[in-house]
């Protein structure tokens, strides 16, 4: 559970009189053994947010349970957790009746909230009754959910996590588990046979025996080796750490304050927050989808030229729109700050008629795509649902440079200098040089073979890796305001090239 899954909205939980009575008449609670068995998994899956296992390592999860001194966290928010949409349906008796079958979480009297019975305790052995196990596959629905079967074959499971690729969070294939106990621990990797996946035979290891591959593979020895283990071990979000962190900065009598990062982002000022692997993320439900402000060209040949394509947009658009292109596709997109008007996009159309020297055909969102995102409806037409994720995609690379510029300008003086670490987000290089105001005019070191580019400009498109050759441009909408308490030092992101503007 992350804090930007999707949330339904369940029905309003009646109270624990409404709620005994109905379930004694309603056969959707008292059925037959298919219910009986949905009950125990709802309770088991909300015990799971609120264990020991979990709950210290699920930034939104811990938000709930301290935002009030009784930990008491609403019923209606737990249910509309992606994982609980199944039992939601079942309606708010049988949600209740699961909950107070439980021996480890309490339900208020009126049958509101819910907490846990227990303080919170660091779980201890963690690291050890952890495994690494590889050879999973592509991510399939519901795969989560049988990957936990999996695992329990072997003994009780506390979690699974499966493993994502940065910024882009596709599945790696590969999973670190947290058993409950050694036994189970040791009945997984003494496996005989050893333990497959659709026929193939998995990678596993204890998570120690992986951390000391990965150093062995990076060649790191002594005290660079324990720094090592250490960041794969303490990556992401630890309650316990923060609080640890926390007290010492109170000891040494610093009070360090927590940035909150705002972007404008067409035409609206939204919240960016912080991912488990400290990159900078919006909410769906935040988006401001702003149907026809994207446009689409077709028949490029495979290549395109930014600085060529907006120099005509400049001179009718106050805001440089953002362009996407992969090389070697024959089409891209232009997103714009606002919807476009007639006019405006009889401008686009007669001002930019060739991409790449080849002549190109405009086309607007135009009806619903099945498939989601960024499927073509037809040859000269895309979908409604591209356009809707084209703008989610602007705005989550947007809150990437956001939250690194302004962890930047955290921590550098007025006249800019180097960044520290490898900075600029998922979209900058390493730690460029900053200029003017504290790092606004941050760019990657690495030349540009682009003699187009204009040097003196903030970073436009980026050529970001071997295998997508995705050239993409960043929104440039700045963050705003700073208030509240500390954050993570900012987790920067792997290096990219970069072709500024």
């Amino acid at each position: 559970m992350s804090a930007g899954s999707e949330v339904a909205q369940p029905e309003a939980i009646v109270t624990n009189g409404e709620g005994a009575a109905t379930a004694e008449k309603d056969p959707s609670v008292n059925g037959d053994a298919k219910d009986e068995q949905l009950l125990e998994n709802a309770r088991r899956q909300v015990e799971f947010y609120f264990a020991d296992s979990n709950l210290p390592f699920d930034k939104f999860m811990w938000t709930l349970h301290t935002a009030n001194a009784e930990h008491w966290v609403s019923i209606k928010t737990v249910t509309s957790f992606k994982r609980m949409r199944e039992y939601a349906e079942k309606g708010p008796e049988f949600i209740l009746r699961a909950l107070r079958e439980s021996t480890e979480l309490e339900v208020d009297e009126k049958g509101e909230n819910l907490r846990r019975r227990t303080e919170v305790a660091p779980p201890k052995g963690q690291f050890e009754r952890s495994v690494y196990a590889k050879g999973f596959g592509n991510e399939e629905p519901g795969m989560l959910m049988k990957l936990e079967e999996f695992f329990e074959t072997y003994g009780k499971v506390n979690a699974v996590r499966m493993r994502r690729m940065d910024g882009s969070k596709e599945f790696k294939g590969s999973v670190f588990v947290e058993f409950a106990d050694m036994s189970s621990v040791e009945a997984f990797l003494n496996a005989d046979p050893k333990p497959t996946w659709n026929g193939e035979e998995l990678l596993t290891m204890s998570k120690g025996a992986y951390c000391d591959m990965k150093i062995k593979e990076k060649g790191l020895t002594g005290k660079a080796a324990e720094l090592r283990k250490e960041k794969i071990n303490r990556k992401g979000f630890n309650a316990f750490r923060d609080m640890e962190d926390a007290s010492r900065g109170k000891a040494n009598g610093k009070k360090k304050e927590k940035p909150e990062v705002y972007l404008e982002f067409m035409g609206s000022k939204i919240r960016v927050y912080e991912d488990d692997d400290n990159a900078g993320y919006v909410k769906m439900e935040d988006m401001p989808i702003i149907k026809g402000a994207t446009l689409k060209f077709v028949g490029c040949g495979g290549d395109a030229n930014f600085t060529e394509m907006k120099a005509p947009l400049r001179e009718r658009f106050a805001r440089v729109p953002y362009i996407q292109f992969s090389k070697g596709d024959d089409h891209g997109l232009v997103g714009f700050d606002k919807a476009l008007t007639e006019d405006e996009i009889a401008y686009v159309k007669e001002n930019l008629k060739t991409v790449n020297s080849k002549e190109v055909e405009w086309t607007i969102p135009d009806g619903m795509s099945p498939c989601f995102p960024l499927i073509i409806a037809t040859d000269n037409t895309f979908a409604e649902e591209e356009e809707r994720a084209f703008q989610i995609d602007r705005a989550n690379f947007a809150a990437r440079s956001a939250l690194s510029r302004s962890q930047f300008r955290n921590g550098s003086s007025s006249r800019g200098g180097r960044g520290g670490g490898r900075g600029g987000g998922r979209g900058g290089g390493r730690g460029g040089r900053q200029n003017g105001r504290g790092g606004d005019g941050h760019r990657d070191k690495a030349k540009s073979k682009d003699k187009d580019i204009n040097p003196s400009k903030p970073a436009g498109e980026e050529q970001a890796g071997e295998k997508r050759k995705r050239a993409i441009e960043p929104d440039g909408g700045p963050d705003v305001g700073v208030r509240g308490a500390s954050v993570p030092t900012i987790a920067v992101a792997k290096k990219v090239k970069t072709d500024e503007s």
